[in-house]
């Protein structure tokens, strides 16, 4: 198969894989928020089943201290089968971009046989050539091992009993598995999102431009990245409602707060963390935190939005810089509703959905301005 062939396959599948990983993140949201993270206390199965209706009548005996929940149990495993799912679009595209870099054209057939095993993955690669390369090889091995790490934090999650820092972790990969597929799909060759021709050209002026966005935009998604942790820490320690007012906290600009044990990052093994184990003055240190970190997340990703749009001679970052301004717009919207309504269950889902189109925004902006497609 021609080379153009697996760029098209990997295109169609990275499409898919976004709009799929996308889907897992805002879906293991809801679990969590559900409080069903524990609906299937073992892992990989549900009780020692594939699905929840098969466990229903030994549920008992396996876990004395755990009765099944159906809808929690069902929660947790449509979230789990959408991994495995998303897990085969992961494995295929790595297959393919490996493949495609063969010095003969391979079949289908020979991509799919690397994708049943990570040695043919390897063998593959040693028989990579150094031709110029429309695929990163490097970044879909990447994409490869924080899937694999990524099923590894999903068991411990189970198996640790929500303990904050895997739960935490366990969404950060998440979001990394997204942004990875994300940055392998804008990175291929006659893509959608290459509207204009690059203009080698280009004023000096406009290519400083860039070169500063670049940096801020970077700067933002470091930024950014701290933000979601944030996030993620909110949330697997139920300090979400603690301060249930804003823009006050507890009807206080700034109520006691513990912060010597809101971050206090492992805690051992042995207990469940469903429901919390801090006390309401640690849980509200961190959600100050957060509010604090989505300022400075809204302040510097502007700023870099702005700067592109400032320049006439930058256009084709333009769209990225609005995407990034509407998703900030968005989750501060969602955030701040999210407190006033007393944080109904759809809105906290969302919350996590804006994070992800948020994080797609920076990543679309960072990869218009690393480059000089000026005109």
């Amino acid at each position: 198969m021609p080379a153009d062939s697996f760029v098209r396959w990997i295109r169609r599948l990275c499409i898919a894989g976004v709009l799929l990983c996308f889907t897992v993140v805002v879906l293991g949201a809801y679990v969590r928020l559900t409080a069903a993270g524990l609906g299937c206390p073992d892992w990989p199965g549900c009780y020692g089943h594939l699905t929840p209706a098969g466990a229903a009548a030994s549920a008992d005996a396996a876990f004395p201290g755990k009765p099944l929940e159906p809808g929690k149990a069902w929660r947790e495993m449509i979230h789990r089968y959408a991994v495995g799912t998303l897990s085969v679009i992961v494995i295929l595209v790595t297959a393919l971009a490996i493949a495609a870099h063969r010095e003969r054209p391979v079949s289908v057939t020979l991509a799919v046989a690397l994708f049943a095993t990570l040695i043919l993955l390897l063998t593959a690669l040693a028989l990579a050539t150094r031709r110029q390369r429309a695929i990163s090889v490097p970044l879909a091995l990447t994409l490869f091992a924080t899937l694999i790490m990524q099923a590894l934090l999903g068991m411990l999650t189970v198996t640790w009993r929500l303990n904050p820092l895997i739960v935490t972790l366990h969404l950060l990969f998440g979001m990394t598995t997204l942004a990875l597929l994300w940055w392998l799909l804008l990175s291929l060759p006659r893509g959608w999102w290459r509207i204009s021709a690059p203009n080698t050209g280009a004023p000096r002026r406009a290519v400083a431009t860039l070169a500063l966005a670049h940096r801020l935009v970077l700067f933002g998604l470091v930024v950014l990245a701290l933000q979601i942790a944030l996030g993620g820490w909110t949330s697997s320690n139920y300090a979400a409602v603690a301060c249930p007012d804003f823009p006050t906290c507890q009807s206080s600009w700034w109520p006691q707060s513990d912060y010597r044990n809101a971050f206090v990052l492992w805690r051992g093994l042995g207990t469940s963390y469903e429901g919390g184990v801090l006390d309401n003055s640690a849980r509200i240190a961190i959600h100050l935190t957060h509010r604090m970190g989505a300022l400075a997340t809204t302040v510097v990703l502007a700023l870099a939005a702005l700067v592109v749009l400032r320049r006439r001679g930058v256009a084709t970052a333009h769209a990225p810089a609005f995407a990034v301004l509407g998703a900030l717009a968005v989750q501060l919207t969602i955030g701040v509703s999210m407190v006033l309504r007393t944080f109904p269950l759809w809105l906290a889902t969302a919350h996590t959905a804006g994070a992800a189109l948020l994080l797609l925004a920076t990543l679309w902006l960072l990869h218009r301005t690393r480059s000089p497609s000026i005109c």
